[in-house]
């Protein structure tokens, strides 16, 4: 980190909010239009469509061809990017034999009739696999000219694979992700510091998710009249048709995606989060004051919840209900009102696991097992952990519209830390992840667990296809946490918080990149980060600071011909002072702090000399080691770096402090290990 910047970090007192606030936007600009028909046949699991896509030209050049996605031929077979990535298994679920999943574009014509099936290939613009179908490319007849539209008219036919990878069926539990031939984004010069006008549509790898462009959504649903649904945005019509089928028709603007949900066995739960009566007066007036903003730029709206759970797990309603509404007040307080007036949490069914744990617009999926209905597991907070999470990407998704393909941090990131941020405040800062009777977790010691001083190889900024095998969630999701989290300890809460609500605020319905939050978090702090994202985010350092050595010993009486006073004076053992004479002690200390890592950060350094308190001094941190010696009537008793544990991203705990009696560092070793274990365990239950 230059001087500069650590003087920076170091004197500057936190900024104050910019003078404006900016206006939260009430609306997208809309790019697309869809109108979508679809039919499910639950006894071959398939789909007939029919789509209308109105899809406007946000450029100023004309656009002569169409880039869409065809995510689940991305399950087609084992030569697709995605099976050759993931190896046909995806967070510890493997892809059924002989359950693929595929999507056709059977016919595709504009609004005047004109036929362009013949005219569709496909494109591979990540890899050299030819054999990848997950990018259609339509060339037209007639360029699109700058903000004009163009009108298709797509038939299509799919095949939903057995629940695998957030999207399809088990037994007659269907959830619908990624199912419609789906648009994507052109990105104007300039957008994302992009240099000319062109499509961003990669293809469906093992560790990325999705981007698109923001527009409205129709969308009629015909199902077996048995069959219960849940889908994306407001139910407007449900109409029970003379062949045993019910269409249901869903509708919502400013979104950017559209799942849906279908299963006879859900249960059906129905609340309301109430912006008067689970948002206190003061709860509003603190917020309005931390962030700078009015009360009414802090208010929030009433939300409608659908909980669809089954049965084996009704238990834990109250869990998912109360999660939610969480979510809904504090990323609401802190980012910005949540616009849509539905939520709909779906609980995946036993066996459909591979669709927990998932992010669409206005609907989301959970992730448990009934085995947290009863104690002690009744205790750990996954139902809670998962809702909340998915919930967040309403925000760092939905409404702020990175492309986590090449930016996942952007989105995982982000959402992660605010997260733990609202786990910690309804839960408890010590009990976040578990309030088992001696086993309280929380969200920092998760978090650290998965750091260490070898996740060195890959950087948090880049394509979320290039990491080495194991490192995606810990780049995407941990790491960029424990950046902000250290950040946020550095320049204080206030204006951690001003810097997320401002970044909201600017970007939201619209795509920001990397570079647009790390030059908010400049603008509102006032101070010159530039270097720390580069170190912590562009870059694969590791920040490490250790107590190299420390030494405090006692000052003997010196020997041989020593000059004192102009007189010389020859000193020997036996005429040094005797053990009884009561000469003053002294102690020369020496303590030795070094940077094992990379990363360059301001850090404390606290000495603890006997019968007296700790006294503190701040090293910029830049040497290779840097050498502390005092002269003392008192003995040092401990030394450590970073006392109060504000750099969470120090890679390496165990090293930060010495005490010169005794250490317990191996203990320590031994409950991070311990917690290690519980780690595994909550992953295991929860998704």
């Amino acid at each position: 980190m230059r001087a500069a910047l650590t003087a920076a970090l170091l004197l500057l007192p936190p900024s104050l909010a910019p003078a404006l606030a900016d206006p939260l936007p009430e609306r997208a600009s809309q790019v697309v239009d869809y109108r979508i028909s679809v039919r499910l046949d639950p006894a071959t699991h398939q789909l007939d469509g029919r789509e209308r896509l109105v899809w406007r030209n946000p450029s100023a050049d004309a656009i002569g061809e169409l880039w869409f996605h065809l995510y689940l031929n991305a399950f087609k077979n084992t030569k697709s990017t995605f099976m050759k990535e993931s190896g046909g298994q995806l967070r510890g679920i493997e892809a059924a034999s002989g359950k693929w999943g595929w999507i056709d574009v059977t016919a595709l014509r504009l609004a005047d009739g004109t036929d362009l099936t013949a005219n569709i290939g496909f494109e591979h613009p990540d890899d050299d696999n030819a054999d990848d179908q997950t990018v259609m490319r339509v060339p037209l007849p007639q360029s699109v000219g700058p903000g004009a539209s163009v009108t298709l008219d797509i038939v299509f036919k799919a095949q939903l694979p057995r629940v695998f990878a957030r999207t399809g069926y088990y037994g007659d539990f269907h959830m619908v992700g990624q199912w419609f031939p789906k648009v994507g984004v052109l990105e104007p010069a300039g957008m994302r510091g992009r240099a000319e006008t062109g499509w961003n549509c990669h293809q469906f790898h093992a560790n990325s998710e999705f981007y698109a462009d923001y527009g409205r959504y129709l969308v009629d649903i015909t199902v077996p009249t048995r069959f219960i649904v849940g889908a994306t945005g407001e139910r407007k019509a449900r109409r029970d048709n003379a062949n045993g089928t019910t269409s249901y028709t869903y509708e919502q603007s400013d979104i950017h995606d559209f799942a849906w949900t279908a299963d006879p066995g859900y249960v059906e739960v129905k609340r309301r989060f109430s912006a008067k009566g689970d948002v206190t007066p003061a709860e509003y007036e603190q917020t309005a004051r931390l962030l700078g903003r009015t009360l009414d730029e802090v208010r929030l709206s009433d939300v409608d919840i659908t909980l669809l759970i089954h049965r084996y797990r009704l238990p834990q309603v109250d869990r998912h209900i109360d999660a939610a509404k969480a979510a809904i007040k504090y990323f609401g307080l802190w980012y910005g009102r949540y616009p849509y007036r539905t939520l709909t949490v779906v609980d995946p069914a036993p066996g459909g696991g591979g669709a927990a744990g998932m992010e669409y617009p206005t609907l989301i999926t959970a992730g448990t097992s009934f085995l947290l209905n009863y104690w002690p597991l009744s205790v750990l907070r996954v139902p809670e952990g998962v809702t909340v999470h998915e919930f967040g990407h309403q925000f760092w998704y939905a409404m702020i519209g990175n492309n986590e393909f090449e930016e996942a941090w952007l989105d995982e990131g982000i959402n992660s830390y605010s997260t733990g941020r609202v786990m910690e405040r309804v839960y408890g800062r010590d009990t976040a992840e578990s309030a088992m009777p001696g086993l309280r977790i929380g969200e920092v010691d998760t978090l650290r667990m998965t750091n260490s001083p070898e996740m060195r190889f890959d950087t948090s900024l880049q394509p979320a296809w290039t990491y080495s095998p194991g490192t995606y969630g810990f780049y995407s999701y941990q790491k960029p946490e424990i950046v902000l989290r250290t950040l946020e300890n550095e320049v204080g809460e206030q204006t951690m918080a001003r810097v997320m609500r401002t970044f909201h605020e600017r970007w939201r319905f619209r795509h920001p990149s990397s570079d647009d939050f790390f030059a908010v978090a400049k603008e509102v702090s006032g101070r010159d980060l530039d270097e720390y994202f580069t170190q912590t985010i562009r870059r694969s350092g590791v920040l490490d600071y250790e107590i190299g050595s420390a030494t405090s010993v006692k000052v003997e009486q010196p020997l041989g011909v020593l000059d004192r006073g102009g007189k010389r004076t020859q000193v020997d053992e036996r005429s040094r002072p005797s053990a009884g004479a009561k000469a003053p002690e002294l102690y020369d200390t020496t303590v030795i702090v070094r940077r094992r890592g990379e990363v360059v950060f301001p850090v404390e350094i606290a000495f603890k000399f006997a019968g007296k308190p700790p006294e503190r001094q701040t090293w910029d941190g830049r040497a290779r080691w840097k050498k502390y010696e005092f002269t003392r009537p008192q003995r040092l008793e401990w030394v450590g770096v970073d006392p109060d544990r504000k750099v969470i991203l120090d890679a390496d705990w165990l090293n930060n402090s010495f005490r010169l009696d005794r250490d317990n560092r191996a203990a320590v070793k031994w409950a991070g290990a311990w917690m290690f274990f519980v780690q595994n365990l909550l992953a295991f239950l929860g998704m």
